[in-house]
């Protein structure tokens, strides 16, 4: 197996993650039919979803949750630091479109470079 084939899958799922979370800004955050459909609760499961993912993204839980991962795995090496750091993406990707961005560039560059770092020998 080619060394350069991990990333690549890893920037892959990553670019379909940034796409799933435009098309949740977008179809179902923004949407204005939701407006009209989420009046009366309860009748419809996505409201229920977007009422919760509104309380999330109003209490910063992805971006903060994002932050704490991507703070932990700069002081983990070896594969549990990198995983961690994938993981602080897979948080910090759709915290950064869906409305916190002034904490979750932080996770995103955060963990990005702790994607780059060479490992440690010794």
């Amino acid at each position: 197996m080619s060394r350069s084939l991990p990333a690549a899958l890893l920037l892959m799922f990553l670019a379909i993650w940034l796409a799933a979370s435009y098309g949740v800004r977008y179809g179902l955050m923004e949407d204005g039919q939701w407006v009209g459909l989420c009046a009366v609760p309860g009748d419809h499961w996505q409201c229920q979803v977007r009422a919760l993912l509104g309380l999330g993204i109003h209490f910063q839980v992805m971006a903060l949750a994002g932050l704490a991962l991507a703070l932990i795995a700069q002081l983990v090496t070896g594969r549990t630091g990198w995983w961690l750091a994938v993981l602080a993406l897979v948080f910090g990707i759709p915290a950064l479109v869906l409305y916190t961005a002034s904490i979750a560039v932080f996770v995103v560059v955060l963990a990005g470079l702790r994607l780059v770092r060479k490992p440690r020998r010794g």
